[in-house]
């Protein structure tokens, strides 16, 4: 059997910005044998997210993460359904997701790697498990709950960068529903902003493309900043820290404006502004979810019953064709908005996924997809 596949094809260097012609689409076998302890699966969707941004690089500077390798099959979040088993744990018509999923239309993998995913969580949603009911929806929670601090009724102010973003969005919404008063997001156009403030429940947005940060953050965190959820470090994060308050929290999610800079993680904060994070105290810990997979169970739960109850609103950008993976991982990383993708996607720029929707997939929009997510 044929199957198509997207392979790194060049590497953009540690200071280089990723475009699409680093990837590259081919076609090569299936194997026709499945062995034991296998799946054969079929890919619905992929997830293109910012920490892949490392796996570009020779050196990924962590040592969870592993490089892709030049010419061969790329792989990150993936969901998609069984059509052969050898495996005890699965059978043919399970869904199942993977951290590890191969860029491909078809793949036989280990059942070991894969886990089964009810679609009754998401309300047939199943990009929601690459999203806010998988990886970046637990980052945001367990995030938010182990490095926020967040105390219901102590009148805490919020603050999130890349606050447009799959982390970002869920984390606001999140810590308004730990008991956070007041949450500020900050993103990059006007659209972004309404967005947070008129859908998500922001209580405010600043775009940080126009007019003066420092400014605007002063005026609409006038008690000062108990939490900020850091999703993009650099300017936008010092300037946030200037206005943290004493004993505030730091929840270090990522640092995305630093990630084509060859720079350690979490980058140096400027000597001013270490100053003044030792001067008030403020936590500034690397999180790292893999760390808390004995709260994933629940945090699964939960974050499904916020959706069910419609506490927790989610959007997505959908984008169809694993030519087109390329394309989305450069607009992923570029923030850019919606009218700016080459193929057709939903409304509003949060998180990347891909939709399979050559003809061998014709049959997923039975398994729930609404009609935003197919357009």
């Amino acid at each position: 059997m044929i199957v198509q596949r997207v392979v790194l094809n060049s590497r953009p260097g540690k200071n280089g910005h990723p475009v699409a012609e680093n990837f590259r689409v081919e076609e090569v076998n299936l194997p026709d044998c499945v062995n034991e302890g296998q799946v054969q699966v079929r890919t619905l969707y992929l997830s293109v997210d910012p920490y892949m941004r490392c796996r570009m690089n020779e050196d990924t500077g962590s040592d969870y993460i592993t490089p892709w390798q030049l010419s061969q099959v790329v792989d990150g979040g993936g969901v998609g359904i069984i059509e052969e088993s050898k495996h005890t744990n699965f059978m043919k018509g399970d869904f199942v997701t993977s951290f590890y999923w191969p860029w491909q239309t078809k793949v036989i993998l280990d059942g070991n790697i894969l886990e089964k995913v009810d679609p009754q969580l998401v309300d047939g949603h199943l990009s929601y498990f690459l999203g806010a009911i998988g990886m970046p929806g637990l980052t945001s929670l367990i995030g938010v709950q182990e490095k926020g601090h967040i105390t219901a009724g102590s009148n805490q102010t919020m603050v999130v960068s890349g606050a447009a973003g799959a982390c970002g969005s869920l984390a606001g919404q999140i810590g308004r529903l730990l008991g956070c008063s007041r949450v500020v997001g900050i993103c990059g156009t006007p659209e972004k902003c309404l967005f947070l403030t008129s859908e998500l429940g922001f209580d405010a947005a600043i775009n940080y493309k126009e007019g003066n940060v420092a400014e605007q953050l002063h005026k609409l965190c006038p008690a000062g900043v108990d939490v900020y959820f850091d999703n993009v470090g650099g300017d936008i994060s010092d300037t946030v820290i200037s206005q943290m308050n004493q004993n505030s929290h730091i929840i270090l999610c990522g640092q995305i404006s630093q990630y084509n800079k060859d720079v350690p993680y979490p980058p140096p904060l400027p000597p001013a502004i270490e100053a003044i994070q030792k001067e008030r105290n403020i936590t500034r810990e690397r999180f790292l979810v893999l760390n808390y997979k004995d709260k994933f169970e629940f945090g699964i739960l939960q974050l499904s019953q916020w959706f069910k109850e419609g506490k927790l609103k989610i959007k997505e950008t959908m984008i169809n064709g694993l030519e087109n993976m390329g394309a989305a991982f450069q607009s992923m990383m570029t923030g850019a908005d919606r009218k700016n993708y080459p193929v057709p996607c939903s409304r509003e720029a949060v998180t990347s996924r891909l939709e399979l929707t050559d003809p061998v997939f014709s049959g997923f929009a039975d398994h729930g997809a609404t009609k935003a997510e197919r357009e």
